[in-house]
This record gives structure tokens, sequence and C-alpha cells, in this order.
């Protein structure tokens, strides 16, 4: 999931960047809210974590204008503003859900599972495609009731595509998934996880639409 964290704090963003990326996310991290209104408006992302209490456009202000512009990102508001006035305000203005600091990572990241279930229309946190289950909040999957160990990158990778059957994403949509700004893209880096995957679950499991990208079959 590529993720854009917002949050001027430089000792929780940086915690909250590589914990989340350790769990397999792609994080990009700004600092101000009219760096946040740029990137959002060139990059996709599945994901908005965003303080209130930003430099150059407040969360509040940012969250309005993106609702007000019909933007659906999923938004998570994480701060320190703990008043039940700050709490409506930030969900009345559009957010999804909304968390205080400190918090605990492992909380965040449920948070963050719960917001895109809602957004997918989805209650089940399992991913379940045939004899495959999907658990995000576990990063566990397994194939006929047996586990299959996967990398922090595959796991990322197989969940974009197991979210849409049959729809194929394309190699530049699947580095967007699972890298972020600053992270290293090798040239083949999908095909290799591509491989390993099909290596793991049989090479049926992952299609290439020629020119198009790759889809798992419904």
């Amino acid at each position: 999931m590529r993720v854009l964290l917002v949050e001027d704090d430089p000792m929780i963003g940086k915690s909250v960047q590589q914990g989340l990326r350790q769990d397999g996310y792609a994080v990009d991290w700004l600092r101000d809210g009219e760096a946040a209104e740029l990137a959002l408006a060139t990059t996709p992302y599945e994901m908005l974590l965003l303080d209130l209490g930003l430099p150059r456009r407040s969360g509040l202000e940012l969250l309005a204008r993106l609702r007000g512009s019909d933007n659906r990102i999923p938004v998570l508001v994480i701060t320190a503003r703990d008043s039940v006035a700050d709490r409506i305000a930030g969900l009345d203005t559009g957010a999804d859900d909304y968390l205080v600091k400190p918090f605990d990572l492992d909380e965040l990241a449920a948070r963050m599972r719960a917001v895109v279930r809602r957004h997918a229309g989805r209650a089940d946190p399992v991913i379940v495609l045939g004899d495959l289950r999907m658990n995000p909040a576990t990063h566990e999957l397994t194939r006929s009731g047996q586990p299959v160990p996967l990398s922090a990158r595959e796991f990322a990778l197989l969940q974009a595509l197991l979210e849409q059957p049959g729809v194929p994403l394309s190699r530049a949509r699947l580095e967007e998934r699972i890298y972020g700004w600053g992270e290293e893209i090798e040239s083949n880096a999908v095909e290799v996880h591509i491989h390993s995957l099909r290596r793991k679950l049989g090479a049926e499991r992952i299609r290439n639409i020629r020119g198009v990208g790759y889809l798992v079959p419904p």
C-alpha cells in the first residue's frame, strides 16, 4: 500500500515511516500541508496519515480542500489534539478515523487496515481467493491451509493483486504500491517478485497481460 504521511515532528515522522516500511508499506513523508497537497495531486496514494498542526497549511484545511474537491482518499488523522471538539472537527471535516498521540504503531496499522476495509466495503480482514487466504493483519498467507512464506514486498505486491482479482495492474502501478520516495527500485524488481510468487504459488496464479500488466484470475 502506498501511503502519504504528513507529520512535521521529525522523531514521530521518522519512527512511523520506518515502522510502516518494515510492515511492507511504501511510505512517503512530508512535513507541511502545501507540499502534501501537491503530492496528493500528482501521486496515487491509498491512504493519507495526517497531522493537524502543520506549517504552511493546517491539516484541517488540507482535509477540507481534499473533500471539497471530491477527493475520497482514506484519511487517518494522527494528532496531539485530544479534545472532543478537535475530534469532532476532524471527523466532520471528512477524516475516516482519528488517533491521538502518543500511539502504538501496531494500533496505527490496525486502524489503517480497518479504514481501507471500510472504503472497500469489506468487513472481513481476511482476503480469500480460491484456496488462498491472506491476512494483512498478521502478514500470513496460506494455500490450501498450508503457510506460504513471503517477503514484505512479495506480500504487498500479492495483496495489491488479490484486492482486485481480474484487474491487470501495470508494472509502474505495482512499483508505486511497494516502493516509496528515496527507495532504490531495480529495473526488474517487479518481475523478480512475480517470478518468486509464481514459484511459491504456481505459474498459473499470476498472469502477464502483454503490454498491460499482471493480474490474478478471479
